[in-house]
């Protein structure tokens, strides 16, 4: 599809993903962007409200498609449709396509920039049901009645926390294999546990519960 055809919030998307993949998004600006596309000054705010809600629109464009459909079975699993459901089954449909990510520039761009907006303000702008954290914690809370909805809302919120930190770290425009990240099994492995540990209190200076 050329750029003719393309409406003016694409265009506006497709000159902020091609920038911030040549500069790093740190250092492009609003005016970078409208410029970019070839539009006037005020064409992102029009359009996106903000910066911020560019930035959530191109994320869930990239990036929605990759977990919407694993993560509806796994949605519709939690509710006692098909297959049981499993923690570890949910935390891999998350981790999975993350590892798939860190493969490519495009990539890895798009985990710092969710990482970067994430971590920063706790929240995306503007976007839909899976970038938000309530899906997540009531799927946590049916597999885990046994904790507490403060309990379940703390661990997705620090798991989420680590995959970000994990896969959004500064930019690297080697190939993936050159990050270092950890292994695929091992993230869901640790995140797994981590989120169906025991609930009885940690006791400090002992090592143990």
């Amino acid at each position: 599809m050329t750029e003719e055809v393309l409406s003016t919030p694409a265009r506006l998307l497709a000159a902020a993903e091609r920038l911030f993949l040549d500069r790093g998004a740190e250092q492009v600006s609003v005016r970078a962007i409208n410029a970019e596309a070839g539009l006037n000054p005020g064409a992102v705010h029009y359009h996106f409200g903000s910066r911020e809600g560019l930035i959530a629109a191109l994320l869930e464009q990239e990036l929605a498609p990759l977990w919407t459909d694993r993560l509806e079975i796994i949605a519709r699993r939690s509710q006692g449709e098909g297959e049981p459901f499993e923690v570890g089954d949910l935390v891999a449909a998350i981790v999975e396509p993350f590892e798939e990510l860190s493969r490519t520039e495009k990539g890895r761009m798009l985990c710092h920039l969710l990482a970067r907006s994430a971590l920063r303000t706790g929240r995306l702008v503007n976007v839909s049901t899976w970038f938000g954290a309530a899906p997540f914690e009531v799927m946590l809370g049916r597999a885990l009645p046994h904790l507490s909805l403060r309990e379940v809302a703390e661990r997705w919120r620090l798991a989420f926390t680590l995959l970000l930190e994990v896969y959004g770290r500064t930019l690297a425009p080697a190939p993936a294999g050159a990050v270092a990240l950890p292994e695929t099994e091992t993230v869901i492995v640790f995140i797994t546990a981590g989120l169906t540990a025991s609930a009885r209190g940690f006791q400090p200076g002992t090592g143990s519960s």
